[in-house]
């Protein structure tokens, strides 16, 4: 993310503002509002809106996303993510680790897709109110083509059939579940109901009773999760969605697993572009986030050959000459300036709400807001890319809360930044650590002011 000032509507809502400011105190990303905070990524709109139009149009397309740590690939992903969803599209964030969400299993990867779907009305999981929307439009669609209501399960049944005749191809147990979740609703179970939506979310261990009451057997593998995502794509385009929005955050943590589970993920990860490529999945956009040592290092996507065409991408030139429209496009982070413009977009957000919006302006002003910037800067080795989010947190949590909160606080003479370890992220930790030569504090860091 880089930021130059401030461009923020001339209107915010309480809410919103609240949103963003309670998860910069925590020193977290928000989950929404950041139009508020997105100034600066003018030169990516473009590219990424005509993206999104093409997949509402029934296209697809795979987006490579590059940065180091601190360089705001999430606030990035999540940004986009809200443009697709004003675009009406379903939307999820997927963090992939060793343990809770391994690549090369994507039973597992779409298990985690269902759960955190969302869209602009229901948070996660909106795995049924989308399902039941679909349900609603195929009633709808059946009595429009002229279905009475004693014909209708049969005229809603011809339409299930016909609208997952692509998918039932590949995961013909995807439209069996439908079919048992339909009737477990109509007969009144309620738990074999879940128990089946569950199933067809790719949760395992679901009650055998409740598998044999669907038809289905088993659990979801690894082969059958892709047809699974094709039929999602179906009823959420059928449900009035425009397409799916996925992230798969951090890939980059496969440089750290096993070199045999590095291999599948990789191949796994190639099996996926492939098959956005070839137009398997009309309706999806899918994005990935890693650093540049995992695209370019040989223990990450340079380990796989045809992987590392795919992504090819040349990064030679100026930065200012980046393509958007590339397949991996890079984040170029924060310098001095960038980071600055933030503070102040933020102090006058936070502004905007405060009993005395004046006295907040004046005490921190715009030369107290550039000299916590490189306080915290030089806390953490001078590695500016890195200080956004610690900035933020002091900013917000130490001297923005305060001054609204005590009139007769001064930060220039009551307060010192402070750095404990336990606030700190592991790499904000080692760079905090050569400036101070303990990872724990860096309290000898003064504002000079």
């Amino acid at each position: 993310m880089s930021t130059t000032g401030s461009q923020r509507p001339a209107q915010v809502s309480a809410a919103r503002r609240r949103t963003v400011i309670d998860a910069l105190r925590r020193g977290a990303v928000p989950d929404s509002g950041l139009d508020l905070l997105a100034t600066g990524l003018d030169r990516f709109v473009a590219a990424l809106d005509a993206e999104l139009d093409s997949v509402a149009s029934g296209g697809s397309v795979f987006k490579a996303v590059r940065g180091e740590y601190g360089s705001g690939k999430t606030f990035f992903t999540r940004w986009l993510g809200e443009r697709a969803k004003r675009r009406n599209f379903a939307v999820a964030e997927i963090q992939i680790s060793e343990n809770e969400t391994p690549l090369h299993r994507l039973e597992t990867v779409y298990r985690r897709l269902t759960e955190r779907l969302t869209t602009s009305s229901f948070p996660a999981s909106a795995l049924r109110p989308v399902v039941d929307a679909w349900f609603y439009a195929l009633e709808e669609d059946a009595l429009a083509a002229g279905a009475t209501e004693d014909h209708l399960p049969v005229e809603v049944e011809k339409l299930l059939v016909a609208r997952l005749a692509e998918v039932s191809r590949h995961a013909p147990s995807f439209a069996t579940a439908l079919r048992g979740y339909r009737a477990a609703l109509a007969d009144g179970d309620e738990a074999t109901a879940a128990a089946v939506l569950a199933w067809l979310g790719g949760q395992p261990h679901v009650a055998a009773s409740a598998r044999r009451s669907a038809g289905v057997r088993g659990d979801l593998d690894h082969f059958g999760a892709l047809g699974f995502l094709q039929g999602l794509l179906t009823v959420l385009r059928d449900s009035g969605h425009t397409g799916l929005f996925v992230v798969l955050d951090e890939v980059e943590t496969l440089q750290r697993v096993r070199s045999d589970a590095r291999d599948k993920a990789l191949n796994a990860l190639r099996q996926l572009i492939d098959e956005v490529h070839s137009g398997r999945f009309p309706g999806l956009y899918l994005v990935i986030t890693g650093t540049p040592a995992f695209y370019d290092g040989q223990q990450g996507v340079q380990r796989l050959a045809p992987l590392a065409q795919r992504l090819a991408t040349d990064f030679t030139t100026d930065p200012r000459f980046d393509n958007p429209r590339a397949v991996q496009i890079r984040l170029p982070g924060f310098n001095q300036e960038s980071l600055v413009g933030l503070g102040l977009t933020i102090r006058d957000l936070y502004a905007d709400a405060a009993e005395m919006p004046e006295r907040v302006r004046k005490v921190v002003d715009d030369a107290y807001v550039a000299d916590l910037a490189v306080a915290v800067g030089g806390a953490l080795g001078g590695k500016v890319g890195v200080a956004p989010r610690l900035f933020l947190k002091k900013l917000v949590g130490d001297v923005l809360d305060r001054v609204d909160q005590f009139d007769d606080f001064d930060p220039r003479q009551h307060y010192r930044l402070t750095v404990v370890g336990s606030e700190l992220t592991d790499i904000e930790r080692n760079l905090a650590a050569t400036v101070s030569g303990d990872s724990t504090s860096a309290d000898d860091i003064d504002l000079e002011l």
